[in-house]
């Protein structure tokens, strides 16, 4: 399955950044046989990322678009296992969360999955990674699911996180910096992590170190607004201190719990 993941991201981002290709270049970028390639080109189109025409496919993903749910969900499995686990340790039992859409945020889904929690999972992946999860209390928003990436969306999601007060809501990032605060990809999605933020006491962002020095479209929310940022060692020193000074407490998962604050961040 690793293999084909890997050879439809291939072909999405050549795709991509030619705008069009044909299926026997791609079978020749690939090394695999052309009818190999009309079927990843089925499932890509399944999923939105292309259009097929005779003989090739042209990409529907604009340059700044986010790649698809499908495709990034093995990416770097075992460092968002170890976000995950480090957010699963900052829950206490008896907490009413709402868990974000996203791989990352699925990630810490399943690590929640079986603990005494109310849970609202903002996609479809996470809530039926908590379903049937033992003492988990499963509420579900409304809304409308997103193909591929299944997040729920739109006024439905928003007014049941509207109704709710949470103890903790976990938020996934599309980009995070101290200037820019917290981005996502579209309008939609940024509405459903504002929604979820102001219906909760603690915020928790979770990203991978890289997605520090980018920032989206959408602006959800400012550093100041996180309680936490919680990234890994791939995080750019620089990033992690001026998000610091921004007002935010970022802790690197795995650092013996260690964070940095504005009080230590210019040390």
């Amino acid at each position: 399955m690793g293999g084909m993941t890997n050879r439809l991201r291939q072909i999405a981002d050549a795709v991509r950044a030619a705008g069009e290709m044909s299926v026997a270049d791609l079978a020749e970028l690939t090394s695999a046989s052309e009818m190999t390639v009309r079927r990843d080109l089925e499932a890509l189109a399944a999923q939105g990322v292309l259009e097929r025409f005779r003989g090739g496919a042209r990409s529907l993903l604009l340059r700044g678009e986010e790649t698809p749910f499908a495709l990034r969900a093995g990416d770097g499995a075992e460092r968002k296992r170890r976000l995950a686990a480090e957010v699963a340790g900052l829950i206490a039992d008896g907490e009413a969360v709402v868990v974000d859409g996203g791989t990352t945020c699925l990630e810490v889904a399943r690590a929640l999955r079986g603990r005494r929690l109310t849970a609202m999972p903002l996609s479809l992946h996470s809530a039926n990674a908590l379903a049937g999860g033992g003492r988990v209390t499963l509420l579900l928003p409304g809304g409308e699911a997103r193909p591929g990436e299944l997040g729920l969306v739109g006024p439905l999601a928003e007014a049941s996180l509207a109704a709710l007060r949470f103890d903790t809501a976990v938020i996934g990032c599309c980009g995070l910096t101290a200037a820019d605060g917290l981005t996502a990809y579209d309008l939609p999605e940024a509405a459903v992590k504002r929604a979820a933020i102001r219906a909760a006491r603690r915020v928790v962002a979770v990203t991978e170190g890289a997605k520090l020095t980018r920032t989206a479209l959408a602006h959800v929310a400012d550093a100041s607004d996180l309680d936490l940022v919680v990234t890994d060692d791939t995080a750019p020193e620089e990033a992690r201190a001026a998000l610091a000074a921004a007002g935010t407490v970022v802790r690197v998962a795995g650092d013996a719990g260690e964070a940095v604050s504005a009080g230590d961040a210019g040390r």
